[in-house]
């Protein structure tokens, strides 16, 4: 096991030069935790049960076609969620007869392999074709889901499946062998593209990633066989009993992370569990074998959150009002239509440069509008209420700021130019329900239910607790903590104070201490070890 890990003054400094990353993973008896932080400040949180069935993105099953809707070209698919899976037409994908045609004919009498292998690509789906004429109620097919269960809405699927590696996306039943546009070299695209062609099995085709520049052959082939080595141990169930069942799952969350975002500036991954250790090692010396050492088992006795400040920073930024720079904040607003985000300046100095302090404002919310929507999984349509700011100038180069920030998100996203109203609207692809954390805590005294016992009443509740623990519990010294209004209604009169009588009444020790932090009729009672009584 690992000491336990400290950031250093000097990783402080250097993390101040560039952008460094560290995912930490929280493991409990029921779920998954997983922040990902850039130069210690939360950007992400995600989270993943360990305990029952879920339906997540990229999950496959094999489902029954429950109704057909030639209405919307569309047909509703049970995959054994409480809400029947929607899928689409234009989502059956070119080849969706192969697909079929491997679903009917596959069975305990046939080899998979040899049928996957003989079964005939062609005619591509009509574009412009109905989902009546290839979709029937009761027929069995193979469907991913592109979209998470999202309010009354069930999942959205996709009959064109696909297997996302960190280098390569194997496509079963395609041809096509297509790289990353982000690859600018056409001799390095053509290498790729020849290598990748000559280790494809029949009808098998694959995109090959950004992250596959400059990977050499043996990495390649061993992922390439790995993902073909997944689809083809579903063969089992298909060619089995035709009954509604997931077929394989995606990744972890958290090596989909990694598989995504894992490059050079990642510098710790933190995990507080030993088998989800030894897995995320054990993931990254296949992906990128030279980073293996990043990983960190951690065993420090304080939570890892609490060790990493990532509850606090959750705390924080999770609230309907959330604080930026220098007194300004954002108040975000969620409905199911859209997301509504307003920037106040608060209490920020005004400046005789009026102009230039708004957008200077307007900037500082622009980036923490960028995180929040990462952190928060923000789908659909937002709405951003900035700042009214004079010139054009400004707005446009606020415009420009935006698309940059939000150059980094993950999830497709359109950002518009502000409009004369000062408002800009971001659309940002949802594909499962936002995140949503309760920051708010029961009020001590009323319990959440908004009201609070009569002041008329408050010294008869303090003296019977007082006589409760002084003649039944026998204890004889005490100290009474209250809020400082409390503590002069208890103490007013030197002789005849209500402090004065209980300790007549009862022959007991009172210390009364006020607390500035109280609310007006909080109190406590403690022993004279300051041990908590209540």
């Amino acid at each position: 096991m690992s000491s336990r890990p400290t950031p250093n003054n000097d990783f402080l400094m250097e993390s101040e030069k560039e952008s460094l990353k560290d995912l930490i993973v929280d493991v409990t008896n029921s779920e998954v935790h997983i922040a990902l932080q850039e130069n210690h400040k939360l950007i992400e949180l995600n989270k993943e049960s360990s305990t029952g069935r879920s339906f997540t993105v990229g999950d496959v099953f094999l489902g029954k076609v429950k109704k057909v809707m030639p209405a919307l070209n569309a047909a509703f698919v049970d995959i054994g969620d409480e809400k029947e899976a929607f899928i689409h037409y234009l989502d059956l994908g070119l080849y969706f007869g192969a697909f079929d045609q491997f679903v009917r004919t596959t069975n305990s009498n046939t080899d998979p392999g040899t049928l996957f292998s003989k079964i005939k690509l062609g005619p591509i789906l009509e574009k412009e074709g109905r989902i009546e004429n290839v979709l029937k109620p009761g027929q069995m097919v193979i469907a991913q889901i592109v979209k998470e269960p999202i309010s009354t809405k069930g999942s959205r699927l996709t009959a064109e499946i696909s297997l996302a590696g960190r280098n390569i996306v194997l496509l079963p039943f395609a041809e096509k062998v297509s790289v990353s546009q982000k690859i600018s070299s056409k001799e390095e695209k053509k290498r790729l593209e020849t290598l990748v062609r000559s280790i494809l099995p029949r009808n098998y085709g694959a995109i090959i990633r950004t992250a596959a520049e400059g990977k050499n052959a043996a990495i390649l082939v061993a992922e390439l066989k790995s993902l073909i080595s997944k689809w083809e141990s579903s063969w089992s169930k298909i060619s089995g009993a035709k009954k509604i069942q997931p077929l394989f799952t995606e990744y972890s969350k958290t090596t989909t992370i990694l598989r995504d975002l894992l490059n050079d500036s990642f510098s710790n991954i933190y995990v507080n569990n030993e088998k989800e250790y030894e897995e995320i090692r054990r993931y990254i010396s296949l992906i990128s074998p030279e980073q293996e050492k990043i990983v960190k088992l951690y065993d420090g006795k304080e939570p890892i959150f609490d060790h990493f400040e990532v509850t606090r920073q959750i705390k924080s930024a999770f609230g309907k009002v959330v604080p930026i720079k220098q007194g300004a904040y954002l108040v975000i607003e969620s409905t199911e239509a859209l997301n509504v985000v307003d920037v106040n300046s608060g209490i920020r100095a005004k400046t005789k440069e009026q102009e230039e302090n708004t957008y200077e404002v307007n900037r500082y919310a622009a980036e923490e509008i960028a995180r929040q929507l990462r952190l928060r999984d923000m789908g659909g349509i937002v709405i951003v209420d900035f700042i009214d700011m004079e010139t054009q100038e400004h707005k446009n180069a606020l415009y420009k700021y935006m698309v940059e920030l939000m150059s980094t998100d993950r999830a497709k996203h359109n950002v518009l130019p502000l409009t004369k109203f000062g408002l800009m609207q971001i659309t940002r692809q949802r594909v499962r329900p936002a995140t949503e954390i309760n920051t708010l805590e029961v009020c001590p005294v009323c319990h959440g239910t908004g009201k609070i016992a009569s002041s008329l009443v408050i010294d008869e509740q303090i003296e019977r607790r007082l006589s409760y623990y002084a003649t039944e519990k026998k204890i004889k010294s005490f100290i009474l903590k209250v809020s400082p209004i409390l503590g002069a209604y208890l103490s007013r009169g030197m002789f005849n104070s209500y402090v004065t009588k209980w300790k007549k009444k009862y022959k007991c020790k009172i210390k009364l201490l006020e607390i500035s932090d109280f609310s007006v009729l909080q109190n406590e009672f403690y022993n004279e070890k300051e041990e908590l009584l209540d």
